[in-house]
């Protein structure tokens, strides 16, 4: 069974600066699993003698490092430019010690500072860009104190200059290796902020177009309650007057009337509930099997007998808080479906992991192509009625506050299915399953 995508919080699902210092730690481990290699053919095949304990050293403080920014990673929260700082800050002051300890300036790996310059300039603030640039400018000018020269062997002694050629050509292939790697990395990371901003952005104009329907519901409410109330109490007299209470036919349609008020009278309380907090007013301790008796028994209260199929695959029964918005905009869904579907509407509830899964399916004409594409959007609806379509536009959004969400389709058989997947422990009460 496919979930619905619930995107997390923030950009792309994480914080730019703990991207940027996941990409800083794979890099690092380019760079140590480069010197490495490096270290094991100079002083092989090359037979160049090189201090090893130093390097190694340089490697160690690396691979240490990187496991720190693992750690830093791994407690959750956002990574800091100054993190970030630090941590390049470093990389400059192993490479100047290890240029140092194997032939200073006149090493061809000193350039790679300027990949370090130019990750700093990508990744940092502008103020901690310019840090990087003095740091490495301080790490060549100390390179120029009493380094460490390479003892060479007698094939590359009598021409240095064409060990350096070969060093400087290895050392700008890596360079723009990692710096291909890097920015396609990193544009790859912008792109991925850009779609989370624009789904943050919808998702803004969402709430607050919510917000204005909650402001029209509540105006909607202080207009229509003064006059339904009057209705209520006018068929209450009209039924208890003598002059009447001997006609049934008309007591009959008075009961009618009674309850059709009493049904616009609901219909204007959920429509506050639904377009207010998830949490609406009014939540009660029971029950998911009790929750889910009620709606059903309330659809087949008012659909024909014998069209509203309920089958019961949740298992183990759990303590819940009932809510109010929740069964308002599964109700919704409901009266959508016995409308297109007089004849037969299903609901199927069920249990997968820690997640509730109802399927609530009718044999109607199903959802257009549009209606698939723009899921969840306002005023997206088959009928053709001005207003339409808020009803999955209101169950997406208080699913979504709840932690969960769900995904319509249309039946091989024919009609529609809308799946809603919401988290056990956004309703549950605490109290553990009950038998």
């Amino acid at each position: 069974m496919t979930r619905p995508t619930i995107l997390p919080e923030g950009p792309a699902g994480a914080s730019a600066g703990r991207r940027n210092m996941a990409l800083l730690i794979q890099l690092r481990w380019l760079a140590v699993g480069g010197q490495l290699a490096t270290i094991g053919i100079a002083s092989g095949p090359m037979g160049i003698v090189l201090p090893r304990a130093p390097l190694l050293a340089a490697i160690m403080v690396l691979i240490a490092i990187n496991f720190a920014s693992i750690a830093l990673l791994r407690r959750g929260r956002a990574v800091t430019n100054i993190e970030l700082t630090a941590a390049l800050l470093f990389d400059v002051a192993a490479l100047g010690w290890q240029l140092h300890h194997s032939g200073g300036l006149a090493n061809p790996f000193a350039s790679l500072f300027l990949l370090q310059v130019v990750i700093g300039a990508i990744l940092l603030t502008p103020r901690s860009s310019w840090a990087i640039v003095v740091a490495a400018l301080a790490a060549l000018a100390t390179l120029r104190v009493d380094p460490t020269p390479l003892v060479l062997p007698p094939r590359y002694a009598a021409d240095p200059m064409e060990l350096y050629l070969q060093g400087s050509f290895v050392c700008f292939l890596l360079i723009a290796v990692l710096l291909v790697a890097f920015v396609t990395r990193i544009s790859r990371n912008l792109r991925d902020s850009d779609a989370a901003l624009a789904t943050s952005r919808q998702r803004a104009a969402e709430e607050d177009h919510i917000v204005r329907m909650g402001l029209l519901a509540s105006g909607a409410a202080h207009e229509l309650g003064t006059p339904l109330s009057t209705l209520s109490v006018l068929i209450g007299d009209w039924k208890a007057a003598p002059r009447l209470k001997d006609d049934r036919e008309l007591q009959e349609d008075l009961g009618d009337m009674d309850v059709a008020v009493q049904r616009c009278k609901a219909i204007v309380s959920g429509i506050l509930m639904s377009a207010g907090e998830a949490r609406g007013e009014g939540p009660q301790l029971t029950t998911m099997r009790a929750s889910f008796n009620e709606i059903v028994e309330h659809t087949r209260a008012v659909r024909r007998p014998g069209t509203v199929e309920f089958n019961d695959r949740f298992g183990a029964d759990v303590a819940i808080v009932s809510d109010p918005a929740l069964r308002q905009v599964i109700g919704n869904i409901l009266d959508n479906a016995a409308e297109v579907s007089p004849d037969w509407t299903s609901i199927t509830t069920s249990r997968d992991g820690d997640m509730l899964v109802m399927e609530i399916a009718d044999r109607g004409p199903g959802f257009s192509a549009e209606m698939l594409e723009n899921f969840g959007q306002p005023y997206r609806s088959t009928k053709g009625r001005p207003g339409g379509g808020l009803g999955l536009f209101l169950l997406v959004n208080v699913l979504r506050k709840l932690g969960g969400g769900a995904s319509v389709s249309n039946r091989d058989a024919g009609g529609a299915l809308v799946r809603i997947f919401l988290p056990i422990s956004a309703l549950a009460r605490g109290d553990g399953e009950t038998a």
